[in-house]
């Protein structure tokens, strides 16, 4: 029998400070934010072809990861519902569940990404430069995806439990393995093997093993549960069903987004490669003007996750929309801030003056499209934490593919405004969602998705 006497479930109501949970997944989003965008950084000083590379293979690794978003999304659903309902019965087999699921599924991605590469890249119609560094990148890297699928699945049992000072921690550690491995490999003592985009994709594949090992140490050391193949017998399948209800339109509505961002990527290709160079380093910056709106609504659902499962359906609506609004303006001023210091900012990646000139207009339509990314994040965020997440799949398959893809091929293509018409689509979107979501959360439709009372 193993001893828990140390191991514990925060409680998490309406006293919790959304400040204490927030703060580190605020500090885990930036590291996280950092893995990548440091590769790009490094990079750019050795192959500016090798950032464009990297940049089509991040859209194809972010594409098919997504896959496996399936059920960690459902399960950070469950155990908050299930803790703030006080029903930890059946958070084992949720758990186990949970990370059987995702080695599985990240295995076969593995070996779709190994076979099909090639011909993923050239219907992205990747430019001839770029392709041999995408095709490096994405071998190495979706090799060894299983590492990543099996960390997402304890880190959304970490949030969930309260536990996010963890995610920042094992973040912190391996945005400095990964700066030290990509340094070694580009610039330091194994600069002579030559290995480049390799070098730098080894080096993320290390990181994410140590931090693997990190999740499950802690959660053997410090959660109140436990992960075991003796919870898949009997096999649970009422229990993969009820996960794979919640995780499905979730995943559906991600997988949605990133197709649609993969068509936009081969829009953008299509314009040139000045417009993908600076799609690269703009989605970098604006990544974060909007970091402390997606720490802020990770924390809120969490909070509503408790609050839903214990029946406290007043306090998570007001909760929800004082988030928003909070949010909204600090994301609207870091995005002013990143438009008034573009060419300081964008003069970090390049001198190309093309790409300075064009970033300066990208960077003031992104004020507008932060306004509804904003609530977008916060409040479906929200719904999908009560239980509500066929809503915002229908919602986003709708206004990826209506808004997005539709008006970035016209106003790019057609009326060949380029990259800004393209980023005028990505600003539409996400205010015509976040205006039907914001009406939507007031009418109180998600009120009646509670999970926990399902259960007999």
């Amino acid at each position: 029998m193993e001893d828990n006497k140390n191991k514990k479930n925060l409680v998490i109501d309406e006293n919790t400070s959304l400040f204490k949970l927030g703060w580190p997944i605020f500090a885990q989003v930036v590291l996280s934010l950092c893995i990548g965008y440091v590769d790009s950084m490094m990079l750019s000083h050795y192959n500016e072809d090798a950032v464009g590379g990297i940049g089509n293979a991040n859209s194809v690794l972010s594409l098919l990861t997504l896959a496996f978003t399936v059920i960690s999304s459902a399960t950070g659903v469950m155990v908050a519902q299930y803790l703030g309902a006080k029903k930890k019965k059946e958070l084992n087999r949720i758990y186990t569940l949970s990370v059987s699921f995702n080695l599985a599924v990240s295995l076969v991605i593995s070996l779709i990404l190994f076979v099909f590469a090639g011909p993923i890249l050239r219907m992205m119609k990747v430019n001839a430069a770029m392709y041999p560094y995408a095709m490096d990148y994405i071998r190495i890297l979706g090799g060894f995806l299983f590492l990543q699928a099996l960390f997402d699945s304890f880190s959304q049992i970490f949030r969930s439990n309260g536990m996010t000072k963890v995610g920042m921690l094992i973040s912190l550690a391996i945005n400095i393995l990964n700066i030290g491995g990509n340094w070694l490999f580009l610039y330091g003592p194994l600069s002579y093997l030559e290995l480049g985009v390799k070098g730098v994709a080894i080096s993320s594949v290390v990181s994410r093993a140590v931090a693997l090992c990190a999740g499950i140490i802690y959660f053997k050391v410090a959660v109140d549960g436990d992960i075991s193949l003796k919870y898949l017998k009997p096999f649970p399948a009422h229990m993969l069903k009820k996960l794979l209800m919640l995780g499905l339109p979730t995943a559906g509505e991600n997988i949605s987004y990133n197709m649609s961002q993969f068509v936009v990527t081969t829009i953008v290709n299509v314009i040139g490669p000045v417009a993908v160079n600076t799609k690269i380093y703009a989605n970098i910056l604006c990544n974060f003007a909007f970091m402390y709106s997606l720490s802020a609504a990770m924390a809120t659902s969490i909070v509503v996750g408790h609050a839903v499962g214990a029946g406290k359906y007043d306090f998570a609506k007001k909760r929800v929309l004082k988030t928003s609004a909070s949010a909204m303006t600090v994301a609207v001023s870091m995005a002013v801030l990143g438009f008034l210091l573009s060419d300081i900012t964008f003069g970090t990646f390049t001198r190309n003056p093309e790409i300075l000139k064009l970033a300066s207009k990208i960077m003031f339509i992104q004020i507008f499209l932060e306004i509804g990314r904003t609530l977008n994040l916060v409040i479906l965020n929200a719904m999908r934490a009560s239980g509500d997440v066929k809503f915002p799949t229908i919602l986003g398959i709708a206004s990826n593919w209506g808004i997005t893809v539709v008006f970035a091929a016209l106003l790019g293509l057609v009326f060949r405004l380029g990259l800004i018409g393209v980023w005028i689509a990505l600003a539409m979107d996400e205010i015509v969602r976040g205006i039907i979501a914001l009406i939507r959360w007031r009418q109180g439709k998600w009120m009646n998705k509670r999970v926990v009372t399902e259960d007999r």
